[in-house]
């Protein structure tokens, strides 16, 4: 007697996932125009949701490879959501309930399985070449800082094999250090303070080759930082 709820448990929590699947592939399903936007709806804004929220991360962890990936599952699914159950599910319902030749009849058996891989090899691939039309610059906005009573103007020239950057004004400033990945490239101690670096040296960010320009005191404590991209 002890143990009839031990074997009873499993068999219910299989009976719970077997029903959550049989209600999502009914939604998933369900064809009413009302229905078919509702979905489009939903997976547009999950999409925008994980391509915005993605590229805002990778403003502060730009080595995370599993961010680009999410960015791309969103970015392609700003589309596919919409192409799928506009176009694709509807279709696959109707050739099941009329399609005659066996190929095409196995076709529309398996085509939201065909839709969905084809989906997910897109992904990895957009993923994988991370193209500049899905990475968006949030680095600049995140990176300046506010510097309090610090007054500054940059200028910052780009060649093909080196940048250069110097402050046309600026106060209460002792000393200026061009940085990349966490490694001073540059330093410069009195005006204008000029600062360069090659863009070899230059690591990788969201949307290009990134270096910060930071202005500090004379105890090193950073006053203002400029993050720029080439």
């Amino acid at each position: 007697m002890t143990d009839t709820p031990r074997i009873h448990l499993p068999m219910q929590l299989g009976g719970i996932v077997r029903q959550a699947w049989r209600n999502l592939l009914s939604v998933y399903y369900t064809n009413t125009p009302v229905w078919r936007w509702l979905k489009s709806g939903a997976l547009v804004f999950l999409g925008f949701f994980l391509w915005m929220g993605g590229n805002v991360l990778l403003a502060y962890w730009t080595d995370a490879i599993v961010l680009r990936y999410a960015m791309a599952y969103g970015f392609v699914l700003l589309a596919w959501g919409p192409f799928t159950h506009l176009l694709v599910v509807p279709a696959v319902i109707r050739l099941r309930r009329t399609a005659e030749h066996p190929v095409v009849r196995r076709i529309a058996r398996h085509g939201s399985k065909i839709n969905f891989g084809t989906f997910l090899v897109i992904v990895a691939v957009v993923g994988t070449i991370a193209p500049g039309v899905m990475l968006l610059d949030f680095s600049s906005g995140f990176g300046a800082d506010a510097g309090g009573d610090v007054t500054a103007e940059l200028t910052c020239e780009t060649g093909a094999d080196a940048v250069s950057c110097e402050l046309e004004t600026s106060e209460g400033v002792d000393h200026v250090v061009l940085t990349s990945g966490g490694e001073v490239l540059d330093r410069s101690d009195e005006p204008p303070y000029a600062v360069s670096a090659s863009r070899d040296a230059l690591s990788d960010g969201p949307s290009g080759a990134q270096f910060e320009i930071e202005l500090r005191d004379a105890n090193g404590d950073t006053l203002r930082r400029f993050v720029r991209t080439v």
